[in-house]
């Protein structure tokens, strides 16, 4: 997120991450920083909330438009609308205040909500040096230019993205029970009826949950072994992709 207004200020980017990687990710981007009079520092005052509308949400857009002042960042989910709206506060900020009516769920609510949509987050939904940016839908979540210039498995990617060819995504996964308490081991194999290697589940709770899934495979019956039963699932399309998204 970009905190200065103008280009004429001292440029201020606030970076989201997953906490249980901040450690990494800060001697990472000091090894881009060489001479540059870069400072690098974690805003552990700061709290994260994810403004997500209710069934009976109206114009939310445009009242929570004019509360973005009330507030460091209150802007819509670059990832994608059904996403809602992310905030960035002082911990301890009267959230009522900068958004009223509004109600604090539990971060289980926040979950259930994005696996439904399929959308992954953090790296336990995105492993690093096993998730790879196309097949995790980022080219559909604004999270790769295929115009800049070079970065860590660009021509990977870009070649991929031109030849079209992409036969595994992370979909989003309905179970027909509710997932043991103890979770599920990442990367569990999904197999179709006939026992041919569908794919692998990522992350889950509840009924709900995202694989990594062959495209090929998804209107099949799946199934998950779970201590040695099965459990049946559905994979479905998201309706946010792009509608001209065929493969």
């Amino acid at each position: 997120f970009r905190i200065h207004e103008s280009p004429e200020e001292e440029p201020h980017i606030l970076l989201e991450c997953d906490s249980g990687v901040l450690d990494a990710i800060q001697k990472h981007l000091k090894l881009y920083k060489i001479r540059r009079k870069v400072n690098i520092t974690p805003c552990l005052d700061l709290s994260l909330w994810a403004v997500v509308p209710g069934e009976r949400a109206g114009d939310v857009a445009s009242s929570l438009a004019k509360r973005a002042d009330q507030a460091l960042i209150l802007t819509p989910d670059p990832r994608t609308e059904v996403m809602g709206w992310r905030l960035i506060a002082e911990k301890g900020a009267n959230l009522s205040q900068i958004i009223p009516g509004s109600h604090i769920g539990n971060i289980q609510d926040y979950h259930k909500h994005r696996y439904k949509q399929g959308i992954p987050e953090g790296v336990k939904d995105l492993p690093p040096g096993v998730a790879l940016p196309l097949e995790s839908n980022l080219a559909y979540m604004n999270g790769i230019s295929f115009t800049k210039g070079c970065y860590i498995g660009q021509e990977l990617t870009a070649r991929t993205h031109h030849m079209g060819v992409i036969r595994k995504r992370l979909l989003p996964v309905h179970f027909s029970a509710p997932l043991p308490e103890d979770g599920i081991p990442e990367g569990a194999e999904i197999f179709t009826e006939s026992g041919k290697s569908a794919g692998k589940f990522r992350a889950g709770g509840g009924e709900l949950g995202i694989a990594l899934l062959r495209l090929a495979y998804i209107n099949e019956p799946l199934c998950l072994n779970i201590a040695g039963d099965k459990v049946k699932l559905t994979a479905s399309i998201p309706e946010w992709w792009p509608k001209t998204a065929s493969k």
